[in-house]
């Protein structure tokens, strides 16, 4: 199956343009957005709009315009306000698109897996953000139980649930070595979450240069999955050259870019070693 990755658009109107244009022309079978796909971390009115007509109603003249079925796989990222979670679940219903956070669906003969949630970050919003593997907060990072939430959680939840454990439960909706599961977050200390962070430090302790999550880096290793889709870490592939990575049989595929382009990675379910990733 042909398919297309991207990641973490934040909302530029020229980046969707240009998707929707590609997928027009190429007609992939499978189109995977992995996160951070809103303009700003405001609830506003604008926002809805731009859900409905910049994205919503876009795929909707494409799945009227062409015969093929085109599964558009989506989860959001942390600088996504889960506010706007109800529009993509209402979206998932219609059968407009698959949205898959915590959600594991068939694909032909694969499954699809997705999991928003990243380890503690140093901004403010924290919808998406889980204690990874135990409550320890990274130098510089804030921790799940302050910030910012657009939805109530329950303390208990905050306090005590893990990406660790949501992984865990996860892994048993499907095989592994027949899954892709799309994460916002790369694993930890991989060429995939590489941050721009050398020679900082708060308090004399130096950041980790290496921000993704250990849950996810763990559960790779374990656990063998197809294909791993990755974003959230924009700088990364700048500072290691490098945009996939092999663990063990695993493929992983990052999208993120700090450019001014739109990152595109395709790929085809049975020859991943020729995945390709084009700026445009």
């Amino acid at each position: 199956m042909e398919c297309i990755f991207v990641s973490d658009i934040h909302g530029k109107t020229k980046y969707y343009k240009k998707l929707f244009q590609i997928i027009q022309k190429e007609k992939p079978d499978g189109v995977f957005l992995g996160g951070d796909l809103l303009p700003n971390q405001f609830i506003d009115s604008s926002i809805v709009i731009f859900i409905k007509k910049q994205i919503f109603l876009e795929i909707k003249k494409i799945k009227n315009s062409i015969k093929k079925e085109i599964r558009f796989f989506m989860i959001l990222g942390n600088d996504d306000p889960r506010f706007y979670e109800k529009l993509f679940l209402s979206a998932d219903r219609k059968k407009l698109i698959d949205y898959i956070h915590n959600k594991t669906v068939d694909f032909m003969d694969f499954f699809v897996t997705g999991y928003a949630y990243v380890p503690p970050t140093p901004f403010q919003l924290k919808d998406w953000e889980k204690y990874d593997v135990s409550r320890f907060v990274d130098v510089g990072a804030i921790s799940p139980e302050t910030g910012i939430r657009t939805l109530d959680v329950s303390e208990e939840k905050i306090r005590y649930s893990t990406i660790a454990e949501d992984l865990e439960n996860l892994s048993e909706k499907s095989p592994a070595e027949k899954t892709i599961f799309l994460f916002h977050s790369p694993p930890y200390n991989s060429y995939l979450d590489r941050a721009a962070l050398d020679d900082k430090k708060v308090d004399h302790a130096p950041f980790d240069v290496h921000i993704g999550s250990i849950a996810i880096q763990r559960f790779i290793n374990k656990k063998q999955p197809l294909l791993t889709l990755h974003g959230h870490v924009h700088e990364s592939v700048r500072l290691t050259g490098q945009w996939k990575e092999k663990i063990g049989n695993t493929y992983c595929f990052s999208a993120a870019h700090d450019g001014p382009e739109l990152a595109l990675v395709r790929f085809d379910t049975t020859h991943l070693q020729n995945a390709t990733r084009e700026m445009i």
